[in-house]
């Protein structure tokens, strides 16, 4: 008897297209489509689809070099790292580890709090505070920190409850308050939650500076990040930043905690990096938190990919991209744009808030905007904007937890035209309306 045919995916999507072909901000379909990437694919794509240098730099390194472990040096490894540093980094991080992706990068975050505070002494520092509504990775670590509800439900009984934070969710505030008279209340909160555990176990706090798709772009209110370093500070608590999605200009600058007035201690990055020409993520640190593991001689375990050299010439070539065409003040710009044009939405009777910084944009469907009520899971209405908008030559991202849902985000390219960001709203629009009427 033959063997069945491959599914791919794993278990088949609805949203599953036949994609042959990139170029710009286009999918290119099998059957003769293109789509409009409004998503940036999950939030990757920065320097657009089908350009020739990343391909070509990734060819060059592989016909030098193959594959060495990660410790070596090789020459697309240093001119990648001496690039991070002289453009990309901000001021004190001089430390860093490279990995495969995006979970990879926040594990390594993760783990290197813990290694900080043993390389201290203080081995009784292991928790690491997340927040509800949020998203870290696929791996058993990150789910535990994050606040993603579906994602970590098959994995519950196999992971440790961390303790969770509420987020800056401001139009629907889980501490029943509002900005500004709250007087950011929500950071106040890790401060309770790390006295409530007791100091002496926790290791690290982490945060997206702005949520990405688990909660729809969430913006931080003014002050919550200083007072997140501040509580973090007065507790030897390790501050990590996950800028997976938000790192590399898609906020508009290079890394979205840098416009908070207080940096990290720790930054995890990813998908930017490499614009999604190649699998690539990293973790950043200070010598503040480099410093304790020099002495012990502990350091963040590499894993086998990681800073593969064809991936690092991808990446180099991305950044040196970014750099030479200004792209990250394009961001800027066309971030403003997209802001705009969404605002008209902001009237729709089922859209109660239009939100996000730069080429991180969200909306988030209701039933009713006045009451904030949700429609129920069964309506699926995420699922029936995204194949509206795909049925119309357009792909959206969808976001939510499960908890939190009907959420919408748009990330596209960051060489986006306005023809192109007049084509998206327009469709998401139409896309929506056909949506809850169904």
């Amino acid at each position: 008897m033959a063997d069945a045919p491959i599914n791919w995916p794993f278990t088949p999507s609805p949203l599953a297209i036949d994609i042959v072909g990139a170029q710009g901000c286009h999918l290119h379909t099998r059957d003769g489509r293109q789509i409009l990437d409004a998503a940036g694919g999950a939030m990757v794509v920065n320097i657009g689809h089908g350009r020739r240098e990343p391909g070509e730099a990734m060819a060059r390194a592989s016909s030098a070099v193959s594959y060495v472990i990660p410790p070596f040096v090789t020459p697309q490894r240093m001119a990648l790292a001496e690039r991070l540093q002289r453009d990309w980094l901000p001021p004190g991080f001089t430390r860093l580890h490279l990995s495969s992706g995006g979970s990879e990068a926040v594990e390594t975050a993760i783990k290197l709090a813990r290694q900080y505070h043993v390389a201290k002494g203080n081995a009784g520092r292991w928790k690491v505070i997340g927040r509800d509504l949020s998203y870290h990775g696929a791996t058993v670590a990150t789910l535990e920190v994050g606040g993603h509800a579906s994602r970590r439900a098959p994995i519950v009984a196999m992971a440790r409850e961390t303790p969770k934070a509420p987020p800056h969710y401001c139009l629907r505030c889980p501490l029943g308050k509002t900005y500004p008279t709250c007087d950011v209340a929500c950071a106040d909160e890790v401060e309770a939650i790390i006295e409530r555990e007791g100091p002496e176990t926790v290791a690290g706090f982490i945060a997206e500076p702005v949520v990405g798709s688990s909660g729809g772009a969430f913006e931080p209110p003014p002050g919550y990040w200083r007072k997140l370093r501040a509580i973090c500070d007065r507790h030897d608590v390790v501050l990590i930043a996950d800028e997976v999605v938000t790192g590399f200009g898609r906020t508009g600058v290079r890394f979205a905690s840098e416009g908070e007035g207080a940096l990290p201690d720790i930054i995890a990055t990813a998908k930017g990096m490499s614009g999604g020409y190649a699998p690539i993520g990293g973790t950043f640190a200070t010598d503040r938190i480099a410093e304790p593991l020099q002495r012990t001689g502990d350091a963040p375990m590499f894993y086998t990919f990681s800073a593969h050299p064809a991936a690092c010439a991808a990446a180099d070539a991305v950044l040196d991209i970014l750099s030479k065409e200004d792209l990250m003040a394009r961001a800027r710009v066309m971030g403003d744009k997209l802001g705009a044009r969404l605002q008209r939405l902001k009237q729709h009777p089922n859209v109660a808030e239009v939100r996000g910084r730069g080429l991180l944009r969200a909306i988030e469907i209701v039933r009713d905007r006045e009451t904030l009520e949700r429609f129920p899971p069964e309506a699926n209405i995420t699922m029936k904007v995204l194949q509206n908008g795909l049925a119309d030559c357009v792909y959206f991202y969808p976001g939510g937890t499960g908890a939190q849902r009907d959420i919408i985000v748009l990330a596209p390219p960051f060489v986006v035209s306005d023809d192109e960001i007049e084509t998206m709203c327009a469709v998401l629009e139409r896309a929506i309306d056909k949506a809850v009427k169904a």
